[in-house]
């Protein structure tokens, strides 16, 4: 049979820890935190759902402090989350039904993360992660920042999500980490590199950032959704230097990875509207809508760019060349997936005002 013990590292999370906590309690037979050093109610809020509390020491490295969470856990799997992570109600049922299969092979379970939701609660971006994980393999972290958990064997690409809340402000932790092994003159690894150019751009460092990503890429060594999404953020950095020639360059060197993604199309057909040059932007994103969201894709993607999006961005486009019909065509399409978004209800009442629709 199925056990589960949720292992989790926390520290000063009295405001987001209970609601995680009840969000999953009646799915797991063990609740294990490690605390890094809090000051508020934290511990007193998991020992009211009967944790069992350990103290660690911080030392700039969240993969040795999830390891040491890890390895306090006695049954036979492992689920690790974050106190603003929550499971949903729906996703809750489908974890216990998980848990009472009979047949249960799987050296990791990996689960949907989603990062963020529409309008209407619906899943916009979202990622998989390996999220629950046979303990007697014992999986390892790795790194002390941007952490992932090296897992092999026989992995079940589930349906159950984990939804992400964050409700805290961001913070530079994450990059004064990185800029102190920096100092420390560390020679960083090509994951570090992508994940350095991250932090550096999330802290509009644009210029650093953009340099950390071409190292990152230049290297060769990394994950190819990680070449894509450095291509892509590093086109961002140019364009928010406004320096455009080059952001197109990075987002066509996606394609030098694999086939295109909606994201990429989306995004090169953004930049092509900013320029006014519609014919090329129609181009892309007609392609996006014709594209076939990959199966079990582990990395981040954007529903939206698989959906509706570019076909608000078709109906804008041809409005402008003045061609009406493929406006209102693509804009019954786009309304269809998303009938409740600003811009789309903004252009509904735009084309009832014209007497088109």
């Amino acid at each position: 049979m199925v056990t589960i013990s949720l292992c989790m590292i926390v520290r000063d999370e009295e405001e987001s820890l209970g609601r995680c906590l009840a969000s999953v309690k009646e799915a797991v037979d063990e609740i294990i935190i490690v605390d890094t050093g809090s000051t508020d109610r934290t511990k007193e809020i998991a020992s009211s759902f009967d944790a069992v509390i350990y103290d660690f020491k911080w030392i700039d490295d969240f993969g040795a402090a999830r390891n040491y969470a890890f390895e306090q856990a006695t049954q036979s799997y492992i689920l690790w989350l974050d106190a603003d992570d929550v499971i949903e109600e729906a996703d809750l049922l489908r974890l216990k039904e998980l848990k009472k299969q009979e047949d249960f092979p799987y050296d990791s379970v990996s689960m949907n993360y989603v990062l963020s939701v529409d309008q209407d609660g619906n899943p916009l971006y979202s990622l998989r992660r390996n999220r629950l994980v046979r303990r007697a393999c014992n999986f390892r972290w790795v790194g002390p920042v941007h952490e992932y958990l090296a897992v092999y064997g026989n992995i079940h690409h589930s349906d159950i999500a984990v939804t992400h809340k964050k409700e805290r402000l961001y913070t530079d932790r994450n990059l004064q980490i990185y800029l102190k092994r920096h100092e420390a003159g560390e020679v960083f690894s090509p994951r570090d590199q992508y994940y350095f150019a991250n932090e550096l751009r999330d802290h509009a460092r644009l210029q650093e950032a953009i340099d950390w990503y071409e190292k990152f890429l230049q290297s060769g060594l990394g994950w190819v959704e990680d070449d894509i999404a450095a291509c892509m953020k590093q086109a961002d950095c140019y364009g928010r230097l406004d320096q455009k020639s080059s952001q197109i360059a990075s987002l066509l060197r996606t394609l030098s990875y694999d086939t295109p993604r909606a994201e990429f199309c989306c995004e090169l057909g953004s930049a092509f509207i900013e320029q006014k040059r519609f014919s090329q932007a129609i181009y892309w994103f007609t392609i996006a809508t014709l594209l076939e969201k990959p199966k079990d894709l582990m990395s981040a993607t954007n529903s939206a760019c698989w959906t509706w999006l570019p076909h608000l961005q078709l109906t804008v486009c041809y409005d402008r060349i003045g061609n009406k019909d493929k406006a209102i065509e693509h804009h019954h399409i786009a309304k269809h997936y998303n009938p409740s978004h600003p811009s789309i209800l903004y252009n509904e009442k735009f084309f009832k005002g014209l007497g088109l629709i």
